[in-house]
């Protein structure tokens, strides 16, 4: 999410899926929309038929590529080289839509003299520790601006973060999903764009040399293709033409996964497609509920609303938690409000101004508790307990191996799941079982598998793809024992509490005094729509509140997601709104409910120009009505609700002194940015630097060429540990490209979808995608078996040779990749080895997700069995040079095979 969130201010989609058909163009990029997310690419078909351009970037051939006008391979992992280049076409050419970027965006702000760009400094930013591998960014802020948190470094406990003084702090990341970062002070501007230091110029010089020469040597696309998107994106964009851009994993699952999105956001700022109807940016969720995961959090950093989690020894008190947020300029000046509003939901009467409105109920972060550092806790001893629910990462996760000795150093083990998936039966049957690494009867854990009600087996809202809640009703009845997640929390906090009634120890009093009252239907179920409308907030006469600005810091109002308020307003569940579209406008703004205030597109202050007159009658969405209002004394209004203060005028200069949302200006569309403007530079949030720049996978093939002196993110996070080597770069040992993809007939890491005959029977068996070149190089032959490996393992699967994998070209060498879906594992109809085994853990420094991307070797034949497995494995490492202090005596014999 600060990959949006620092660029515009709120980490969701910018637009939303139906809107996708008012786009002239549309890039779909990361992303196979047409298998991944069938039900949203309608949109993308419709457009197509209205005459908008489709163009699909990808490493594969796909169906979103046949259904595309046009297809471009791109190598994996080097996107930030293709987008960069359509910036500087953009800059270069003058072909930005530029009273929109003057007026909108930070192009005008000045930067920091001190500021160093990675043209000046061999690939690295000023305030760069190689030592810690992280950057002190205060070089970074606007000429005359102090230093705010940023992105993924909060807290000074975390590995890999400087010493506290001054610098960024960890576990601060996701908090931009709604409220960019804040600067102290709005920027000293020069709006002739001419200025050395101002962000257009400094956009300028940084991507100057991110041409499309570059591009064929870094990406594999030739000139004249690249020159085919950059006409498309530019011819439609401006006063009366958008452009769309759709993104998924194949963006986010990379270490510098974040600066693709930032790179996509500068580019659509640029050209004037934020915040107007056929623009945006698109972030496709993975299923139906991702984008809920993150604004009601499973994160470790955040609470609900992308507020942050207090951090131990620096946030005593509810007042030096909100001061860095409290007072700023834009909404997420209201902080405190919000704050005090979910410490009232969540404890109800009990938190009072006495007591702090129970902040010290609240855990406090003391540094990264993210997955893989928790697994790699787990192995050494760290970790003793673990809940999995709704998760398989025996599978799905990043170094498969190294997340089954984690769960096999556990005391406990808790799965919830529909299916007895890998995670709950590693000890019978994982691969380590067959190589010796584990042994059933040595493993400890003591496993509970709990069983889960499906979908259709419970009701309840989700979160889906653009920021839409939508309620389902339960349908049938979960058999046996299986329950929702509601209930099973539910029953599991009664269970607890009853256990310490009566305690008088002061650390059982958080959960004692929890709000934990929660009525239950004629069936015995907890009342889904209670908790939501709990979530909605309720004002001091107890009733559901109807928007976020009416929240209050001083108890009055109690609200369990601030962003969330207003979906119970009026006392009706506005998620289970379905009103059919033939009964309402195009924007359909009575079907579910959308975050925040039920905005279609957000920012579409922006799809007016700076007096409030729609840039064009084509692309009219919300403008300026100076008749408008109660009293006609002027408001925004439009097909959406305008995001917006709705009675602040075009010409409106708030006050030296202003603060919170009175701060914002009537030329300020953006917001939740601290100085109202979208950000092309970013002064302050970002973990590795301020504009995105190209670095190669941790595992690549090739040099980097734009910076030979940094291959690679130079903040990446990189997990330690002996079960997870890593190939070095440019090897012969591992000389080819591998990256993962999902296939349309499975779901996931494949525990509801390998257990379905009529699935199974669709997609069989793991396969991998080679090209014909790749094949006859290797003597692969088509249905036959491959073996693929790094140093992490070897996998096997059949071959599948195609013209949808292409080679790619690059300089004086031809690059092949390897196309492997990621669903399978040991249980099921269908069974196989997983493709994430392969993958090595190196994270993005911002979120903490790891990189799909990475080098591997492939030779025709199945592998190795047994012990033979671990030997062959250990070969490569050898022949590789990869430190392997934990190769056994069996492995040193195995050195020929």
């Amino acid at each position: 999410m600060p990959g949006l969130g620092t660029s515009f201010g709120r980490g969701g989609a910018t637009t939303n899926l139906m809107d996708l058909q008012n786009s002239d163009c549309i890039l779909i990029q990361g992303s196979n929309m047409a298998e991944a997310h069938p039900v949203g690419f309608q949109w993308v078909v419709e457009a197509q038929r209205r005459g908008a351009t489709v163009i699909h970037v990808d490493p594969r051939f796909t169906r979103t590529s046949a259904l595309a006008d046009l297809h471009v391979p791109i190598r994996a992992g080097s996107d930030i080289a293709f987008l960069g280049a359509l910036i500087n076409h953009v800059l270069t050419n003058d072909l930005d839509f530029r009273e929109y970027v003057v007026a909108y965006t930070n192009a005008a702000a000045l930067v920091d003299e001190d500021f160093r760009d990675t043209e000046e400094l061999d690939g690295v930013f000023s305030g760069y520790d190689p030592e810690q591998g992280s950057y002190d960014p205060t070089s970074w802020q606007y000429a005359g601006a102090t230093e705010a948190a940023a992105a993924g470094q909060r807290d000074p406990g975390q590995p890999g973060t400087p010493d506290s003084a001054g610098r960024h702090r960890s576990a601060r990341s996701e908090t931009s999903g709604s409220g960019g970062p804040a600067v102290e002070a709005k920027p000293e501007r020069d709006e002739t764009l001419q200025h050395p230091r101002c962000v257009f110029q400094v956009l300028k010089r940084h991507y100057a040399r991110y041409t499309p020469e570059m591009v064929q040597q870094v990406c594999g696309i030739a000139p004249e293709q690249f020159a085919r998107v950059a006409d498309a994106l530019t011819a439609n964009s401006g006063p009366e033409r958008t452009s769309a851009i759709c993104y998924a994993v194949g963006w986010t699952h990379h270490s510098v996964g974040v600066q693709k999105i930032r790179a996509a956001s500068i580019l659509q700022a640029l050209l004037g497609n934020i915040g107007r109807p056929g623009g945006g940016i698109m972030a496709l969720r993975g299923h139906a509920s991702i984008q809920g995961s993150t604004d009601i959090p499973t994160l470790f950093n955040i609470l609900p609303g992308y507020i942050p989690m207090p951090l131990a020894h620096e946030h005593e008190s509810l007042d030096d938690f909100v001061a860095e947020d409290a007072g700023k300029t834009g909404y997420w000046g209201n902080m405190r409000a919000y704050a005090v509003s979910l410490l009232k939901s969540w404890w109800g009467d009990v938190a009072t101004e006495e007591n702090d409105y129970c902040f010290d109920y609240l855990p406090r972060l003391t540094g990264n508790h993210g997955t893989y550092e928790t697994v790699k806790a787990q192995i050494e001893g760290g970790c003793k307990g673990y809940f999995v629910v709704g998760e398989n990462p025996a599978v799905g996760s990043a170094n498969g191996k190294m997340q089954r000795l984690g769960l096999a150093n556990l005391d406990w083990l808790v799965v919830r799941d529909m299916q007895m998936i890998e995670t709950a039966t590693f000890w019978k049957n994982g691969p380590e079982l067959e190589t010796g690494e584990l042994v059933t009867d040595e493993i400890g854990t003591e496993i509970f598998f709990l069983p889960a009600a499906s979908h259709v087996e419970k009701a309840g809202s989700f979160t889906q793809t653009q920021r839409m809640l939508q309620w389902r009703d339960k349908a049938v009845q979960p058999p046996g024992d299986c329950k929702s997640e509601l209930d099973f929390y539910y029953d599991l906090g009664e269970r607890i509490r009853a256990k310490l009634a009566g305690s008088t120890d002061e650390m059982d009093r958080p959960l004692l005094d929890l709000t934990w009252d929660y009525p239950k239907d004629d069936e015995g179920d907890v009342d889904g729509e209670s908790v939501l409308r709990e979530i909605n907030g309720t004002g001091p006469d107890g009733t559901a509140l109807s928007s976020y600005t009416e929240l209050k810091d001083d108890g009055s109002t109690a609200c369990g997601c601030w962003i969330y308020c207003g979906v119970y307003a009026d006392e009706v569940n506005q998620a289970r709104r379905r009103k059919p579209h033939w009964e309402q406008d195009e924007v359909a703004a009575e079907w579910g409910w959308v975050w925040p205030a039920n905005r279609r597109i957000l920012y579409n202050r922006a799809s007016a120009a700076p007096d409030g007159t729609p840039w064009s009658e084509r692309k009219k969405y919300v403008w300026w009505d100076a008749d408008g209002g109660e009293e006609g004394t002027g408001r925004w209004v439009g097909s959406d609700v305008p995001d917006f203060i709705p009675d602040r005028p075009p010409d409106h200069v708030p006050a030296e002194d202003a603060q919170g949302p009175d701060a914002i200006g009537g030329k300020d569309p953006f917001i939740m940015q601290t100085d109202g403007k979208a950000w092309l530079y970013v002064p302050v949030g970002l973990a590795d630097g301020p504009m995105p720049t190209h670095y190669e996978p941790l595992e690549s093939p090739v040099p980097n060429p734009l910076y030979p002196e940094q291959q690679s993110n130079p903040a990446i996070e990189n997990i330690e540990s002996p079960v997870n080597p890593i190939n070095p770069s440019f090897s012969e040992v591992y000389p080819f490209v591998f990256t993962s993809y999902r296939l349309t007939e499975h779901h996931t890491a494949g525990g509801m979808s390998r257990t379905l005959p009529y699935l199974t029977e669709l997609q069989p068996e793991p396969f991998c995608e080679v090209s014909p070149r790749l094949a006859q190089e290797r003597n692969l032959e088509h249905g036959g078996w491959a073996t693929i490996v790094t140093a992490r393992t070897a996998i096997e699967a059949r071959v599948l040779v195609t013209q949808r994998i292409r080679s790619l070209r690059l300089g004086d060498r031809w690059i092949e990749q390897v196309g492997l879906p990621y669903h399978w594992g040991g249980n099921g109809i269908t069974s196989g080895d997983s493709q994430n085994d392969l993958v090595g853990i190196a994270l993005d420094p911002n979120v903490h997700i790891q990189d799909k991307v990475g080098t591997c070797d492939i030779q025709p034949g199945r592998r190795p069995r047994g012990r033979a497995l671990t030997a062959y494995v250990a070969a490569y490492r050898r022949r590789a040079g990869v430190h392997d202090p934990e190769a056994s005596a069996d492995d040193r014999e195995g050195d020929d095979s």
